[in-house]
């Protein structure tokens, strides 16, 4: 019973120091790469959304400019929240180098970043909208 009891508790000691800590270079050039990948892709695909969303509403609108401005502003508002995230998944992915409380310091960093371009994009999106 003993032995079970102070083997619970240094695997659970095992356990608990494994996290944060920091991968190896190889590793977080690949998850960089990944997160700059999957990002550049997200903003890919909100820019060709936006431009078909434009196009559909410039051949529908005719000469309701207020309808047009209204989807070019949603779609602005779509690739700076994609643009966020983007960046929020490679800041993510850097900070994996670091380990302890400067890896928790640095993704706490990464999103109130996340949170701020969310909020700058919110309030641009509402003080453009007509």
């Amino acid at each position: 019973m003993r032995t079970l009891l102070i083997s619970t508790i240094a695997l659970g000691v095992l356990m608990i120091s494994g996290c944060n800590n920091a991968k190896s270079p190889q590793a977080v050039a690949k998850d960089v790469a990944k997160a700059e990948q999957s990002a550049s892709k997200e903003i890919a695909n909100s820019e060709k959304d936006a431009s078909k969303d434009i196009q559909s509403a410039a051949d529908k609108a005719g000469d309701k400019l207020v309808d047009l401005n209204n989807t070019a502003v949603k779609d602005a508002y779509n690739m700076a929240v994609a643009k966020a995230d983007g960046d929020r998944k490679v800041a993510l992915a850097n900070c994996t180098a670091l380990a302890g409380s400067a890896q928790k310091m640095c993704k706490d960093q990464a999103d109130a970043d996340y949170n701020a371009a969310n909020a700058n994009a919110k309030a641009a999106a509402q003080s453009d909208k007509q």
